[in-house]
This record gives C-alpha cells, sequence and structure tokens, in this order.
C-alpha cells in the first residue's frame, strides 16, 4: 500500500506543474493576444467575443444576482432606518396626540363650567375630583372642597352639562358626592315641556328609572329632565337629561353629565327658603278700634270657631 501511495505521487507531482505550466502559457498568449495592435488581432478578438461572450451569459447570471441581491439588502437597510425612525416619530406624535386630547377635554369642562347658565342668585364653589369610590353597591365620588369652603350636606353638585348628584357627607377639606346613579338617590323632576312631575330613581346604572310620572301618556323620549325644586332637595330648573324608553318599555333618563369623565365639579349654594314652624298671630286691622279685637259673639252665635281662632283660644 505504501508503494502504490508513493508511486501516485510520482505521477500527480509532475502532472499538475505540466497543467499549471500550460495554463500559464495559455494566460500569457491571451494576454499578448489582447495587447497586440493589429486590424487582423482586431478582428479575431471581435470574432471570439462574438461567439464566447454571449454562451456565458448562465455564468454572469450568479453574478447578476448576488449585485442585486447585494442592492436590495443595501435598500433593505435604508428602509429599516426609516421605518425605525417613523415609528419613532409615530410613537411622539401618539403622545402629543394624547396630551393634546387631555387638554382639550379639561379645556372643554371648564368652558362648560363658566358657560352654564343657572340662577343668578345661586352662587357655586368648583372642586376637584379627587377619588371615584364607585362599586356595585354604592356610587359617589370624593371633591377636595369641604367644611372650611362652607359646604353643607345637600348642596347639588354638577359638571359643565348637568346635574350629578348632591352632597353627603362633609369633612373638613373634603365632601362626598352620591351620584344621582346610587340607589339611595331620590330626585323629584319635571319632565319639559309637558310639565309632567315624576321621580329620578337611582339603581346604579347608567341611566336611571323615571318613575312616578303624573300622566305618563304626555311624555316622549327624547323631552327635557329638569329638577322640579318639590321637597327643597335641589334648586328648580337644573338639567338633568333626557327622557329615554328601554327595551322593556320603561322610561328612564339618559343622563347630560359625562359620569366617564369627572373631574371638575360645581357645587351649588342653595340656602333654601325660609320655613315657618311655630304658628302666627292675627294683626288686625288699623281702621278697626281697639275694643274691637275679635268677631261680635252675638253675630254669629252658632258658628264654629275658626281654626286660627281655635289657636289663638
Amino acid at each position: 500500500m505504501a508503494r502504490d501511495r508513493a508511486k501516485a505521487d510520482d505521477y500527480t507531482g509532475p502532472l499538475k506543474r505540466l497543467l499549471i505550466g500550460v495554463l500559464l502559457l495559455c494566460l500569457i498568449a491571451l494576454f499578448l493576444l489582447w495587447r497586440i495592435d493589429s486590424p487582423r488581432v482586431e478582428r479575431f478578438r471581435s470574432q471570439v467575443i462574438d461567439t464566447v461572450v454571449p454562451s456565458f451569459d448562465w455564468a454572469m447570471a450568479p453574478v447578476t444576482a448576488t449585485v442585486n441581491i447585494l442592492r436590495d439588502f443595501q435598500s433593505y437597510q435604508r428602509i429599516y432606518r426609516q421605518n425605525q425612525e417613523l415609528r419613532r416619530e409615530l410613537q411622539q406624535m401618539k403622545a402629543w396626540r394624547e396630551a393634546a386630547l387631555q387638554l382639550e377635554q379639561e379645556n372643554a369642562r371648564l368652558l362648560d363650567l363658566n358657560n352654564v347658565q343657572l340662577d343668578p342668585r345661586l352662587t357655586y364653589v368648583t372642586g376637584v375630583v379627587m377619588a371615584d369610590s364607585g362599586s356595585p353597591f354604592r356610587q359617589s365620588v370624593l371633591l377636595n372642597v369641604g367644611g372650611r369652603d362652607g359646604i353643607v350636606d345637600g348642596w347639588a353638585a354638577m359638571d359643565g352639562l348637568g346635574l350629578v348628584g348632591r352632597i353627603s357627607g362633609v369633612g373638613d377639606r373634603t365632601a362626598r358626592v352620591v351620584l344621582l346613579t346610587d340607589t339611595s338617590s331620590r330626585i323629584p323632576v319635571t319632565v319639559q315641556p309637558s310639565g309632567q312631575r315624576a321621580l329620578l330613581i337611582g339603581d346604579n346604572s347608567a341611566a336611571p328609572y323615571v318613575d312616578f310620572i303624573e300622566t305618563p301618556d304626555q311624555v316622549r323620549p327624547g323631552d327635557r329632565i329638569l329638577t322640579s325644586g318639590d321637597g327643597g332637595v335641589f334648586p328648580a330648573g337644573l338639567l338633568v337629561g333626557q327622557l329615554a324608553q328601554d327595551p322593556g318599555g320603561r322610561m328612564r333618563a339618559r343622563l347630560s353629565a359625562d359620569y366617564e369623565r369627572l373631574e371638575f365639579l360645581r357645587v351649588l349654594r342653595s340656602y333654601g327658603t325660609e320655613t315657618i314652624g311655630d304658628p302666627g298671630r292675627l294683626i288686625a286691622p288699623a281702621s278697626l278700634p281697639e275694643s274691637s279685637g275679635g268677631p261680635d259673639p252675638e253675630a254669629a252665635p252658632d258658628a264654629a270657631p275658626t281654626p286660627v281662632e281655635a289657636g289663638n283660644g
């Protein structure tokens, strides 16, 4: 086996050297042929090029494909960088858009708070909603105004569009507002333009019930709902919302206040009207003499005493 390998090496070495020498001679001859400046050689070169080069398209195809791949890769790199830049710019634009929307909403609410038309006798205190303690069993919010600002239990709270609820619980620096949607809320209202009185009943849903309507046939979905002022709960004429009808045929209120974005609330100072708790006295007319302080018993001997007379007796 060692002798066979030695014989193969003896034949392979000279053959390699021979092939390399022939290749060098061909290259030198081709170089000299391409460098000779002669018309005959020029025609020969042209014939060689016309014959050989077209048949070598298959050999140039990989080179052309490689060049195209490199160009496409460079173009892809440029597109990728541009895409990354556009993504960063889009992210920045989204952040700016979100900030602009928040500022727009806040500005709209502040403008609404300034433009709401209320009774000129009513003054108000504007507070910021600090927390929302809404739950399946209770719906209320917490304001950053309280007893030091003169807030009193029972006062009405509005956003820039409509009534939100009433004050229920006042601290020194905070106050709690029970929303109209709370189950404990019962508000006397008036349905316009018919003027029908009803009761707005909260049920922990976004659209409270409108029940106990005086004449249900005179109200229609879309009618405006205002506070009636009955019972001294709220001042009269505060906007609550619009009347709507659920699939079951029951009347509900589509509230005007935006309960999903409660940020600022206006607490109305409503000191109410003076209530008379003690019975008054009759004041005799000035034309009557002082001695005639009461009716003549002989004028109506059988007449029963009036409630006022009975009270004064």
